[in-house]
């Protein structure tokens, strides 16, 4: 299995895996066909087709459990799951 389905596949992982790091994510989402806008704020905008979706991204380069079951729901949206990968 490829590094970057690895990634997508933590999102859906039970349960919640605390240790992703966004920037990682970050890359396999756009290996996918994200189109990612990153704010010096710590804000990640994702584009997939025609949907986006906010993103915090921590001091430590981490997403919040929050954030992750946020961005499954985003990514099941979108199709972008690890069974369709």
């Amino acid at each position: 299995m490829s590094k970057h389905k690895e990634k997508i596949k933590k999102i859906f992982e039970h349960p919640l895996s605390g240790n992703i790091e966004a920037t990682k994510l970050i890359h396999a989402l756009e290996h996918y066909g994200a189109k990612v806008d990153m704010s010096k704020s710590g804000r990640v905008l994702i584009h997939i087709q025609d949907k986006e979706h906010s993103l915090s991204v921590s001091h430590r380069n981490e997403l919040s459990k929050d954030s992750i079951v946020k961005l499954r729901h985003f990514l099941q949206e979108v199709g972008l799951t690890p069974d369709k990968l």
